[in-house]
C-alpha cells in the first residue's frame, strides 16, 4: 500500500508499530523527541525513514490527539 505509514505486523519485531518498509519502530522517533535531539538528527540516523512520512505520522499523531479529548479526558490529567 503507498500510503502506508506505519505498520504493525506480529513477523516484524513481534508486532511493535514501526515506520511501513523498515524495522524501525515509531517509539524511536519519540524518544528522539524527548531526548532533545532534532528531526534532522532522526533522519541523518534512520536513513530509510522518508521525511514526508515523518510528517504525515506527527500530523495524524496531532489529529488524534486533538480530536479525541474524550479519550484524552478519561486516562490523563488535564489541568
Amino acid at each position: 500500500m503507498k500510503n502506508k505509514l506505519i505498520t504493525v505486523d506480529p513477523e516484524i519485531l513481534g508486532g511493535t508499530p514501526v515506520f511501513h518498509g523498515t524495522r524501525v519502530p515509531v517509539k524511536n522517533l519519540f524518544d528522539y523527541l524527548e531526548a532533545g535531539k532534532s528531526i534532522k538528527e532522526f533522519l541523518d540516523d534512520f536513513e530509510t525513514i522518508k521525511k514526508e512520512q515523518l510528517i504525515k505520522i506527527l500530523y495524524v499523531i496531532n489529529k488524534l490527539l486533538t480530536s479525541s479529548t474524550q479519550i484524552l479526558n478519561e486516562n490523563f490529567v488535564i489541568l
